[in-house]
Protein backbone atom coordinates (compact mmCIF):
# COMPACT_ATOMS: atom_id res chain seq x y z
CA UNK A 1 0.00 0.00 0.00
CA UNK A 2 1.32 3.44 -0.92
CA UNK A 3 1.81 5.62 2.14
CA UNK A 4 0.47 9.19 2.05
CA UNK A 5 2.99 11.38 3.84
CA UNK A 6 1.85 14.50 5.72
CA UNK A 7 3.96 17.53 4.75
CA UNK A 8 4.57 20.72 6.70
CA UNK A 9 5.70 24.13 5.50
CA UNK A 10 9.18 23.13 6.74
CA UNK A 11 9.29 19.87 4.73
CA UNK A 12 7.40 21.06 1.64
CA UNK A 13 10.41 22.34 -0.29
CA UNK A 14 12.56 19.29 0.31
CA UNK A 15 9.79 16.83 -0.54
CA UNK A 16 8.40 18.66 -3.59
CA UNK A 17 11.41 20.36 -5.16
CA UNK A 18 13.88 17.53 -4.60
CA UNK A 19 11.51 14.72 -5.62
CA UNK A 20 12.71 12.87 -8.70
CA UNK A 21 9.25 11.49 -9.42
CA UNK A 22 6.06 13.50 -9.88
CA UNK A 23 4.32 14.36 -6.61
CA UNK A 24 0.66 15.15 -5.95
CA UNK A 25 0.06 17.48 -3.00
CA UNK A 26 -3.42 17.67 -1.48
CA UNK A 27 -4.06 20.91 0.40
CA UNK A 28 -6.70 20.13 3.03
CA UNK A 29 -8.06 20.92 6.51
CA UNK A 30 -9.67 18.66 9.14
CA UNK A 31 -12.94 20.66 9.14
CA UNK A 32 -13.37 20.33 5.34
CA UNK A 33 -16.02 17.68 4.55
CA UNK A 34 -15.05 17.25 0.86
CA UNK A 35 -11.43 16.77 2.03
CA UNK A 36 -12.55 13.95 4.33
CA UNK A 37 -14.54 12.33 1.50
CA UNK A 38 -11.42 12.60 -0.67
CA UNK A 39 -9.25 10.57 1.77
CA UNK A 40 -10.23 7.09 0.47
CA UNK A 41 -10.04 8.36 -3.12
CA UNK A 42 -6.48 9.57 -2.52
CA UNK A 43 -5.53 6.26 -0.93
CA UNK A 44 -6.86 4.36 -3.96
CA UNK A 45 -5.21 6.80 -6.39
CA UNK A 46 -1.92 6.47 -4.51
CA UNK A 47 -2.11 2.69 -5.00
CA UNK A 48 -3.09 3.03 -8.68
CA UNK A 49 -0.27 5.49 -9.36
CA UNK A 50 2.36 4.07 -6.99
CA UNK A 51 4.81 3.44 -9.85
CA UNK A 52 4.49 6.97 -11.24
CA UNK A 53 3.42 9.48 -8.57
CA UNK A 54 3.96 10.08 -4.87
CA UNK A 55 0.86 11.37 -3.04
CA UNK A 56 1.23 13.68 -0.01
CA UNK A 57 -1.00 15.98 2.06
CA UNK A 58 -0.58 19.41 3.62
CA UNK A 59 -2.92 20.76 6.34
CA UNK A 60 -3.48 24.41 5.37
CA UNK A 61 -4.57 25.42 8.88
CA UNK A 62 -1.28 24.29 10.39
CA UNK A 63 0.87 25.15 7.35
CA UNK A 64 -0.40 28.29 5.60
CA UNK A 65 2.81 29.30 3.78
CA UNK A 66 2.77 26.75 0.94
CA UNK A 67 -0.97 27.28 0.48
CA UNK A 68 -0.39 31.02 0.14
CA UNK A 69 2.53 30.61 -2.26
CA UNK A 70 0.45 28.36 -4.55
CA UNK A 71 -2.71 30.53 -4.31
CA UNK A 72 -4.83 27.82 -2.71
CA UNK A 73 -8.14 29.62 -2.18
CA UNK A 74 -10.45 26.61 -1.88
CA UNK A 75 -9.95 23.15 -0.45
CA UNK A 76 -9.48 20.45 -1.31
CA UNK A 77 -6.96 21.56 -3.90
CA UNK A 78 -4.48 19.11 -5.38
CA UNK A 79 -1.40 20.23 -7.26
CA UNK A 80 0.69 17.88 -9.37
CA UNK A 81 4.39 18.78 -9.45
CA UNK A 82 7.26 17.37 -11.48
CA UNK A 83 10.78 18.42 -10.45
CA UNK A 84 9.31 21.37 -8.54
CA UNK A 85 7.25 22.66 -11.47
CA UNK A 86 3.47 22.85 -11.19
CA UNK A 87 1.98 20.65 -13.92
CA UNK A 88 -1.70 20.73 -13.04
CA UNK A 89 -4.06 22.01 -10.34
CA UNK A 90 -7.30 20.24 -9.40
CA UNK A 91 -9.81 22.06 -7.18
CA UNK A 92 -12.65 20.29 -5.39
CA UNK A 93 -13.63 16.69 -4.94
CA UNK A 94 -12.81 14.25 -7.75
CA UNK A 95 -13.62 10.57 -7.98
CA UNK A 96 -10.76 8.05 -8.26
CA UNK A 97 -11.12 7.35 -11.99
CA UNK A 98 -11.38 11.06 -12.82
CA UNK A 99 -8.40 11.97 -10.64
CA UNK A 100 -6.18 9.13 -11.89
CA UNK A 101 -7.15 9.87 -15.50
CA UNK A 102 -6.35 13.57 -15.16
CA UNK A 103 -3.00 12.82 -13.53
CA UNK A 104 -2.06 10.34 -16.25
CA UNK A 105 -3.05 12.90 -18.91
CA UNK A 106 -1.00 15.63 -17.21
CA UNK A 107 1.99 13.28 -17.16
CA UNK A 108 1.51 12.43 -20.82
CA UNK A 109 0.68 8.79 -20.08
CA UNK A 110 -2.01 6.86 -21.91
CA UNK A 111 -5.13 6.30 -19.85
CA UNK A 112 -5.50 2.73 -18.72
CA UNK A 113 -8.67 0.78 -18.24
CA UNK A 114 -9.50 0.64 -14.51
Amino acid sequence: MAEILELTDATFGEQVFKARDPILVEFWAPWCKPCLFLNPVLEEAARDLAEAVKVVKLNVDENPVAATVYSVRSIPTMILFRQGDELEKFVGYLGREDLVGRIRTALGEPESET
